[in-house]
């Protein structure tokens, strides 16, 4: 047996809460691929939560399921979050580059481990660990 470590974390900090969200996806598509190449097609993204945290958790891993299900990686990603009556709604798109098309690793899972969002001086900041 030998000791290994399982996980990658993105860190990330932005002006806005919208911004940091953003930055996170954008260093999920990084742990899984260094080099993006200029095609694919936008699609939509759309979550809705109680809290911040649950909210960029749902989004990351409603970014993984996209991977998954159309066979692409989330690149240049874009958002919008709107305070709700009882929570947050995020909606925005990615662009999906064909799997086919880059040499990727494989994120399993976004997790709740160590996440952090804060708000800032200069605005936010988010720490996030992915299992791979």
């Amino acid at each position: 047996m030998r000791d290994h470590t399982a996980d990658v974390a993105v860190e990330a900090e932005g002006q806005s809460f919208d911004a940091v969200a953003a930055a996170v996806a954008d260093g999920l598509a990084a742990a899984m691929c260094d080099d993006v190449p200029p095609e694919g097609e936008r699609f939509d993204v759309r979550v809705d939560a109680e809290s911040r945290e649950a909210l960029l958790f749902d989004y990351l891993d409603e970014l993984i399921y996209q991977r998954d299900v159309r066979g692409v990686l989330p690149v240049d990603n874009d958002v919008e979050i709107a305070a709700q009556e009882r929570g947050f709604e995020l909606t925005g798109s990615a662009r999906g580059v064909p799997l086919s098309a880059v040499s990727a690793r494989e994120i399993k899972a976004v997790t709740y481990s160590e996440m952090e969002i804060e708000k800032t001086a200069e605005g936010w900041r988010a720490y996030v660990v992915f299992d791979v």
